[in-house]
């Protein structure tokens, strides 16, 4: 009897090679990819002075990354390989495509200066979407935890980055406020904010669950934001980025409570009633933020 192995794949080999794949799976995986496309789009506007068309393919990537991950939920379709792709696309996104957008646009006036504030940024981005992805697999997360990111989260950070380019397009501000080295500077304590330890609101729980009487006034809202930020693209956003700077102090006070409370119920827990109110505490995160 030889030893010779067959030649021929078996069927089973055959029939795992060429396996159909769920299109639940491959749905998420096609929003990342548009994300992706809109951010490198931003990049060539960019390249030709067309500023509005590439801060708009900014925010429709911002858009698409907020979608992908709740499609995936939704249709059942999270994968290892859609969360790295997620994590490539926004670093292309939202870190590469604005350092990129303000080199070009007046970060290159700067020089060296300017050039060192744009790899800060894009690496920083970088290293916060790392540590974002460690961060998942942390078993010792209180369930309040998921309220919060830790730091200014990517996209956010990229549309942020950008207000100097809001400002000087809306001719708010003095022509010191777009110079080139305040820029840069302004650029990097961005940069520093997204690798930072600070608590930032995270927004996931927000519409989680809705109460039936606000279903449409929350629709009309919504029409509302989008129509204005159609017709007035820079207000909004510059308007956006300023407001989302000044919560950052509040998500730091939330978060510093919500530490304070799980301390002292630490020191209280003695493993009779106290573990009662322990976990109805547990409850109410979830259904608050779970």
């Amino acid at each position: 009897m030889s030893d010779t192995p067959d030649p021929k794949p078996s069927r089973s080999h055959r029939s795992q090679r060429f396996r159909r794949v769920p299109l639940r799976l491959i749905v998420p995986n096609m929003v990342t990819l548009l994300a992706l496309c809109s951010g490198l789009t931003a990049v060539r506007m960019a390249f030709e002075g067309r500023w509005e068309f590439a801060v708009g393919a900014v925010l429709v990537a911002a858009v698409l990354d907020g979608l992908d991950g709740r499609v995936a939920r939704m249709m059942k379709g999270t994968s290892r390989f859609g969360a790295e792709l997620d994590s490539l696309s926004d670093f292309v996104n939202f870190g590469v495509t604005p350092a990129l957008m303000l080199y070009l646009w007046i970060l290159k006036d700067a020089g060296n200066l300017g050039w060192i504030a744009g790899l800060i940024f894009a690496i920083s981005a970088a290293l916060r979407l790392a540590r974002f992805n460690v961060a998942l697999d942390d078993p010792n997360r209180p369930v309040w935890a998921s309220r919060f990111f830790t730091g200014v989260p990517a996209p956010a950070g990229a549309l942020t980055v950008l207000l100097p380019l809001y400002l000087d397009f809306l001719g708010l501000f003095p022509h010191w406020f777009a110079d080139a080295a305040f820029v840069a500077a302004y650029t990097i304590v961005i940069a520093f904010l997204l690798i930072s330890r600070l608590p930032t609101y995270s927004g996931k729980t927000l519409g989680t669950r809705v109460r039936r009487d606000y279903v449409l006034p929350l629709f009309v809202f919504a029409v509302l934001i989008v129509a204005l930020t159609v017709s007035y693209p820079f207000r909004m956003l510059a308007g956006g980025a300023v407001l989302y700077l000044l919560t950052i102090p509040f998500s730091w006070r939330a978060h510093r409570k919500l530490l304070l409370a799980d301390a002292s119920l630490g020191l209280e827990d003695d493993g009779d009633e106290s573990d009662t109110d322990l976990d109805n505490i547990g409850d109410r995160d979830k259904d608050h933020g779970g």
